[in-house]
């Protein structure tokens, strides 16, 4: 009997040790998955890191390819299109302007009143327009019939109003976000269609012109006075508001940006005058890129999967459209590294599924268990019981892929000053130090979602411009948020630009 029990002791005591061993061994297994996890992070912080001298030197290659792009077409990524806008909006302008903003599926028409001061709030009626589907692959003449009966539609329903303007032909700020080549600040032709757009007549087309035409067959007495795209037009409403503002940045779905150059900087066009001795240059700056940008292997991945690569190397890195899918990126390479998503949903291998709105939300998640995101997970990603650790990581990994995007969007703001001497530096070309000048205030119009809706994108920008300028220099550099320049910027401009004296035109 003694021996029966000592047997069956050892026997427990051997099950016991397998069972030790066999939960020691997932323990340690784990472990080791964890810890690869972690190093997948590691690794994106490392590849991220943006220090500020890593900044400066984007700031001085930003500051070298707008200065190769104004020597000569095709010198620069960055294109440094010529506007021709050469007189900002100051708040002198007097008189009831209209714009007409289309970039997409939608078009809108809108009336500012100007009284000739500067004031706070314009006045201005709004009317918005779905496009059918089949004249975005229709006919030239076909678009824009239907856009000048709607134009007339809004104009007649001005009342009174209209027959106070019956001696003069109403003025028009065209945005028009396609790209294009511009040949006057009214005038320019149409490069390639984007955004669904499909209309081969176009192409190659005067646009202004295709506009005024079918006006003239509605019976609409109207001209186009500026011809813009929608950084140009946040510039225009950010200088009717505040004349010290210089440029304009754009950092929304996508991203753009443009300044205020003298004339005689713009190599490529010598001999060009203009009344202001100054002209509005639109950057492109989406294409710009550098070595010294800090690009990961997620990046590389996004980049050959999309329908453009190579091309608009900036904006992928900086802007709303590409912030989440390079984050859905790093989420799949952890869950290839271990179990924590166990098993892994198909949404998660679906390119673009997780919109930066909601990185945002997960970011900014204060709750203590992080409920925003396992929510966002299990709703958006169908990855139901993410353990909090893990979620805390997701966050960390939302932390670092948008503080990299709002410190570059930084250095390439600064590039901007450097360039025209706003920086405290004294510019590209200057060789005078920071306390031999006096440092002028600066105003950068800001505009778009990823600036204005995402706090600790807007909060790490910033800090970058305090970083890289310094701040003495850094008091004087202000953002200001622009709302709705694409149109109401348009209407200005053809204030701005418009054919009559100011003597002349009627108020209201």
């Amino acid at each position: 009997m003694g021996k029966v029990a000592v047997g069956l002791a050892v026997g427990v005591a051997v099950a016991a040790c397998a069972v030790a061993t066999v939960v020691v061994g997932r323990r340690i297994r784990s472990r080791r998955k964890w810890r690869r996890v972690v190093g997948v992070l590691k690794e994106l912080e490392q590849s991220c890191e943006t220090t500020v001298g890593r900044l400066r030197q984007v700031v001085d290659a930003m500051a070298v390819e707008m200065h190769a792009g104004l020597a000569s077409d095709g010198g620069s990524k960055l294109k440094m299109l010529l506007t021709f806008v050469d007189k900002l909006p100051n708040g002198s302008e007097k008189g009831t302007y209209y714009a007409l903003d289309l970039g997409g599926t939608n078009f809108r028409v809108l009336r500012v009143k100007l009284e000739g001061t500067r004031s706070s709030t314009l006045e201005h009626d709004v009317y918005r327009q779905a496009i059918p589907q089949d004249l975005m692959t229709g006919s030239s003449e076909d678009l824009f019939d239907f856009i000048a009966s709607s134009l007339k539609e809004f104009v007649e329903r001005e009342g009174d109003i209209s027959e106070l303007s019956l001696d003069r032909r109403r003025e028009l700020g065209f945005t028009f976000s396609f790209p294009v080549k511009q040949m006057s600040v009214s005038s320019g032709t149409l490069l390639k269609w984007t955004k669904g757009f499909s209309i081969e007549d176009m192409v190659g087309r005067e646009i202004a012109e295709c506009l005024e035409n079918a006006m003239t067959r509605k019976g609409l007495n109207m001209r186009v006075a500026a011809l813009v795209n929608d950084s140009v037009g946040s510039l225009a409403l950010g200088h009717y508001h505040d004349t010290d503002t210089v440029a304009a940045v754009i950092i929304g779905t996508g991203t753009n940006a443009c300044y205020l150059e003298r004339t005689d900087a713009i190599i490529k066009s010598q001999g060009l005058l203009t009344t202001s001795g100054g002209m509005v240059v639109n950057m492109e700056w989406g294409n710009f890129w550098s070595s010294h940008l800090p690009r990961t292997l997620y990046d590389i991945e996004l980049d050959a999967d999309s329908p453009n690569p190579n091309d608009q190397g900036f904006e992928k890195l900086i802007s709303g459209m590409y912030l989440g899918d390079v984050v859905r990126r790093v989420i799949v390479r952890m869950s290839q590294e271990s179990d924590i998503f166990d098993p892994i949903s198909s949404k998660l291998s679906m390119p673009f599924i997780l919109r930066t709105p909601l990185i945002a939300a997960m970011h900014e998640d204060d709750s203590p268990d992080l409920e925003e995101v396992r929510r966002i997970l299990r709703d958006n990603l169908e990855i139901p019981d993410v353990p909090l650790k893990v979620r805390k990581l997701i966050v960390k990994v939302c932390d670092v892929v948008t503080r990299r995007a709002a410190r570059l969007a930084a250095a390439g703001i600064v590039g901007i000053l450097k360039k025209i001497g706003r920086d405290g530096s004294g510019g590209i070309a200057g060789g005078r130090s920071r306390s031999d000048q006096k440092m002028r205030r600066t105003v950068v119009a800001m505009e778009g979602g990823l600036y204005t809706g995402y706090t600790m994108f807007r909060d790490y920008l910033h800090e970058a411009l305090t970083e890289i300028l310094g701040e003495d220099i850094a008091q004087h550099v202000i953002i200001k948020v622009t709302e709705d320049g694409s149109a109401m910027g348009a209407a200005l401009l053809a204030a701005s630009h418009s054919s009559y004296p100011v003597d002349s035109v009627q108020l209201l």
